[in-house]
């Protein structure tokens, strides 16, 4: 065991992440102010309010509410995927809940692009991995949400060493839409 932290005594956080894109193929991204992941962009999301009982989908729904200012509602996004990082940064484990808002997003929607998280851009899908994202993100979680879209996957990413590894439980692939 690394001397650094104790992974039996990191405290466990549960989280969502939300996928939202445009129809000219652009995911909506904030450029963090906050802790996690300064200075790096993510998508839209945050920490579940367990304390009050909040699902995941209710807390969805809440970040997409007040990070880009949609009326979303739970009905509106789609589990896309499970995340579970041992040992984030030496700091936390989290147990992240990956949601794709189930239809297109036009730029006027967004409220607000800039808020005291950060400031929201739309970024094209083929540049995310090129921009300053934590390494989970890059090596793990970004190609399995674009290899998932309207489908399932559950992942395990292991940073308590380097390199991380990742082990993926669960993949579903979407469905090709059945002809009628």
């Amino acid at each position: 065991m690394d001397a650094a932290y104790d992974l039996a005594a990191l405290p466990y956080r549960i989280a969502v992440i939300c996928y939202l894109y445009d129809d000219t193929g652009r995911l909506l991204m904030l450029h963090r102010r906050k802790a996690p992941n300064i200075d790096m962009y993510s998508p839209i999301g945050g920490k579940v309010e367990v304390s009050r009982g909040e699902s995941p989908h209710e807390c969805a729904a809440r970040e997409v509410r007040e990070e880009a200012g949609i009326d979303a509602q739970p009905q509106h996004l789609r589990l896309q995927g499970m995340v579970s990082e041992r040992a984030y940064q030496g700091e936390h484990h989290w147990l992240l809940f990956c949601f794709e808002y189930c239809r297109a997003v036009a730029p006027n929607e967004i409220t607000h692009m800039e808020f005291e998280e950060g400031r929201l851009e739309w970024v094209p899908i083929g540049a995310v991995a090129q921009m300053s994202i934590p390494v989970t993100d890059r090596d793990v979680l970004w190609p399995l949400v674009c290899s998932h879209r309207g489908g399932f996957f559950a992942v395990d990413i292991d940073c308590s060493s380097t390199p991380l590894t990742s082990v993926v439980r669960e993949s579903r692939q979407a469905s090709p839409p059945a002809h009628i």
